[in-house]
């Protein structure tokens, strides 16, 4: 990767980061649940389709846990670990699948929840056995996603728009 192009990522990885702290903080202090809307999805998830995989796992690995340190929300233990390997994965794998396997945007978006989700649930499975949070796997993702189904239902719609309007109209280069 050339200079110009690694500079690139870095300023957009500091922009999504940005995003994922200033958002969530703005819905947590004027009472608009997180867990409905997931502020913090959508700017690792832009993330990795804009960053090469390594820069987008990282931005969902520090979005919650800076947003932890910094707000309190979301809560270290357990919900900002949980959230730490579920947003690490939405990036990874929308990263994976836009950038290198090039599937199409709102394909990517859906395997990159589902992977994302499901990663979640491995995280509760091995906290509940090791620190026995009373967590069980199953009933937290479904309930995770039951709730926040108008913020997954914003991604599907608003992502997919934002990622076209950017390789379209600007001069990022993604390969």
């Amino acid at each position: 990767m050339n200079e110009r192009n690694h500079v690139r990522n870095l300023v957009v990885a500091g922009l999504m980061l940005a995003i994922g702290i200033i958002v969530p903080y703005i819905f947590h202090s004027t009472g608009i649940p997180g867990t409905i809307f997931l502020p913090m999805h959508i700017p690792v998830l832009i993330g990795g389709f804009l960053l090469p995989a390594y820069l987008a796992f990282l931005l969902g690995i520090l979005t919650p846990l800076i947003n932890s340190a910094l707000t309190g929300m979301p809560v270290l233990f357990p919900m900002a670990v949980i959230m730490t390997f579920e947003l690490g994965i939405y990036g990874l794998l929308a990263s994976v699948f836009y950038r290198r396997m090039k599937f199409p945007s709102v394909i990517a978006l859906i395997l990159s929840m589902i992977g994302g989700r499901l990663t979640a649930g491995l995280i509760v499975f091995i906290l509940a056995i090791f620190f026995a949070i009373p967590l069980e796997p199953i009933t937290f993702v479904v309930g995770a996603t039951t709730s926040g189904i108008p913020g997954i239902v914003i991604q599907l719609i608003l992502i997919p728009i934002l990622i076209h309007g950017i390789v379209r109209y600007t001069t990022l280069n993604l390969d």
